[in-house]
């Protein structure tokens, strides 16, 4: 798999010398093994540090795969079940018809409640007892269970606080004790980052006319119902040090090298360090559920947590790939035919997943050819 490094790296090394990335990571491991390690480009445009293996990325939803999978660890130790009722843990969460929620609801993004407050600032998703008090508050949409949305940034409050207080612990000292430590990423994984760590950060950027469109979107574009313009995931937003150190456990803050290892252990055992047992893994891997995605109006499948199948591809058989893309840009998956797991980072904040979408052909491609 040597060839496969060097091909990855001439790729990302392209990239940005065409100006279309300005940084990347690509990693790449497969049977728990890291076969690619590639960086390129520069973290700080103002600065003109270079990206590192080790520099975390705000890789906005990207990080939901995080939320998910420490959900799952919790579960594996019977902390609560997928069909746990929330209000069983989180007991103001029932209100106005949430009662039937359940953990499970959560996790396929058919709980009901997939915006936050038209009033939200960028501060106020810094502030977990006023975010969590606003979502057990709503008035759900639909009644939970039965049809899907994207929970844009409920999906994290919603999981991390079931989490919270079911452990007694915020989602970050969860993920640092049961995932990220034991896998030794403890330092390239978090939710909210320490404030003595965010000199390391990747600053993130707009692609030309990013900020503006976002200025010039209707406010009755569907998108602005998962939370105001101010909350939209832009450079600004995503650089800010405030939101860096919080959780907001729908988005998370990573390296490619951090998050592909957490997708490799899913998958199997890292040195020693296996997440899920496999009868654990088929189950959230699979299809949970399916529907026309009541916001965007695009036909959408879950898994528990993931996203399942291949990015790009529209293919109609059972997927062997789940995994969670960022707004920006960035994407990690794991693959239970092939035993590869891959993340892309990268700090220019693109509509799509090209540079996810080119990079992860390539892997593909090789492993077929081996």
């Amino acid at each position: 798999m040597n060839h496969l490094q060097q091909q990855v790296q001439e790729a990302i090394d392209g990239l940005v010398a065409s100006g279309t990335e300005r940084g990347l990571q690509v990693a790449v491991y497969r049977h728990g093994e890291q076969v690619v390690d590639a960086v390129a480009g520069i973290a700080d445009y103002e600065t003109g540090r270079p990206v590192a293996s080790e520099t975390p990325f705000y890789g906005y939803s990207t990080g939901k795969g995080a939320t998910a999978t420490v959900a799952h660890v919790l579960v594996e130790r019977g902390v609560f079940g997928y069909d746990t009722p929330i209000v069983e843990l989180w007991p103001e969460f029932g209100a106005h018809g949430k009662e039937k929620a359940t953990v499970r609801h959560a996790l396929t993004h058919t709980v009901g409640v997939p915006g936050i407050p038209a009033d939200t600032t960028p501060g106020d998703l810094c502030d977990w007892e006023k975010m969590c008090a606003a979502i057990a508050g709503a008035e759900p949409w639909w009644e939970p269970g039965t049809r899907t949305a994207y929970h844009a940034y409920t999906f994290g409050y919603i999981i991390g606080e079931v989490v919270r207080r079911a452990t007694g612990k915020p989602i970050s000292q969860v993920l640092r004790e049961e995932v990220a430590g034991p896998l030794g990423i403890a330092d390239e994984l978090y939710f909210g980052m320490p404030e003595s760590e965010l000199g390391r950060v990747a600053r993130l950027e707009d692609e030309e006319g990013g900020a503006e469109f976002v200025a010039a979107m209707p406010d009755d574009a569907p998108i602005l119902k998962w939370g105001p313009r101010a909350t939209f995931p832009t450079a600004e937003l995503g650089n800010r040090p405030d939101v860096l150190m919080a959780d907001i456990p729908a988005g998370g803050k990573m390296s490619a090298r951090a998050v592909a290892r957490m997708y490799a252990a899913l998958l199997g055992e890292v040195d020693g360090v296996r997440l899920l047992p496999p009868e654990r893994l088929r189950e959230v891997s699979a299809v949970a559920f399916s529907g026309v995605d009541e916001i965007m109006g695009n036909p959408v499948s879950w898994a528990l947590g993931y996203a399942p199948g291949r990015l790009g591809t529209d293919s109609q058989d059972p997927p062997t790939v789940f995994g969670m893309g960022g707004a920006g840009g960035s994407y990690a998956y794991a693959d239970t035919k092939t035993g590869i797991s891959f993340a892309l980072t990268k700090n220019r904040l693109t509509m799509d997943f090209g540079a996810a979408e080119q990079l992860g052909g390539i892997v593909t491609r090789a492993v077929a050819n081996t």
